[in-house]
């Protein structure tokens, strides 16, 4: 009995270390010696070519329908000998192989060591808790009422997945690391979200993306000013999103209900807010005029800004003989976000 235990333990850890190319070819041998031994033993039913696959596979699962069985003495010890037990193994180990690759791949999916084939993407670096919970579910809203894009989330934190079903995920050891950041696909995304607890880690993390992809839109958030200065001499395309906390107090407390009206222009899960859209190149320069007019008689939108892409300058309530460029980006604020723009029909 001893022996036999031993015997059992020796093999199954030389079953586990095989390798997938050794399961094929200890598939393939099983499947060859099984056919071998059943011409032997007179079973021409089984070996049959529309019959032997189906057969050893409901066999060697201990399935057993008994359409299809042994005729021969023979035969029969084969089964009970051979294809049985051998089979169970065979089956039980590629099943449990199986079983664990996809488990392992989840798993590494969910805890951020995956890596990701994503393009034209969202990436967000950064972990603050609430606070990005809160960033990723207003993109998802965003989202669906405009491009769909995937988004990707990139910490350094020991966390899992904050949503599995909605957001992929990258944990990296650092923000700067070649390796990591390049699992999340940062060279290959179109806007990159960086919200960092701490404003020199949200420098470098800047200056690395800006190195990997300076084509992206790339937003930083900063608490301290001076630094989104210093990052914008040296990367003048980087969005530097500063802290507007204390602005709106002040704008509250003299215009009472202001922190409530800028909250409902940036959220796109309440009510009306603000959006943005490109006037194509190809259309003519035209005065504001006729787009305010038809953004409201169109599509009951508020047309209040505009920002040029020549030297990024932004005009906020513009004056209808104002001109509007080819090129430029159009603010405007309403209900959902504006698809196929007819804009013959606005201007003419």
């Amino acid at each position: 009995m001893y022996v036999l235990l031993r015997l059992r333990k020796a093999l199954s850890k030389y079953m586990m270390s095989f390798s997938w190319q050794g399961v094929f070819g200890a598939l393939i041998a099983y499947l060859g010696i099984a056919w071998l031994l059943l011409l032997f033993a007179g079973e021409k039913e089984i070996i049959a070519a529309n019959t032997f696959f189906y057969w050893v596979l409901v066999t060697a699962s201990t399935v057993g329908y008994g359409d299809i069985s042994p005729s021969t003495t023979v035969g029969k010890h084969v089964v009970a000998f051979f294809i049985i037990p051998v089979g169970i193994g065979l089956f039980a180990m590629i099943v449990g192989r199986i079983a664990v690759f996809v488990s392992t791949q989840w798993r590494k999916g969910v805890m951020g060591y995956k890596s990701l084939h994503a393009q034209d993407h969202i990436v967000v670096i950064g972990w603050n808790q609430q606070r990005t919970l809160l960033l990723l579910n207003l993109l998802l809203a965003e989202l669906k009422q405009g491009e769909k894009k995937q988004i990707v989330l990139c910490v350094t934190k020991d966390i899992e997945n904050p949503l599995p079903e909605s957001v992929e995920f990258v944990k990296a050891r650092v923000f700067n690391d070649q390796d990591d950041m390049a699992r999340a696909c940062i060279d290959k995304a179109s806007t990159i979200i960086i919200d960092t607890p701490l404003d020199d880690v949200t420098m470098t993390t800047a200056l690395f993306c800006f190195k990997q992809n300076s084509t992206a839109h790339i937003i930083a958030y900063f608490m301290d000013e001076s630094l989104s200065a210093l990052l914008k001499s040296h990367c003048p395309s980087i969005e530097c999103t500063p802290s507007v906390s204390v602005e709106m107090l002040a704008k509250a407390a003299m215009d009472p209900g202001s922190s409530v009206l800028h909250q409902q222009l940036l959220n796109a899960t309440r009510g009306t807010t603000q959006y943005s859209i490109h006037y194509p190149e190809n259309c003519p320069e035209i005065k504001v005029e006729p787009i305010f007019e038809g953004f409201k008689k169109h599509h009951n939108a508020t047309f209040i800004g505009i920002k040029s892409l020549k030297n990024g300058d932004m005009l906020l309530n513009p004056g209808l003989s104002d001109t509007i460029e080819p090129g430029c980006i159009l603010y405007y604020i309403s209900e959902s976000r504006i698809k196929n723009i007819d804009w013959q029909a606005l201007y003419v």
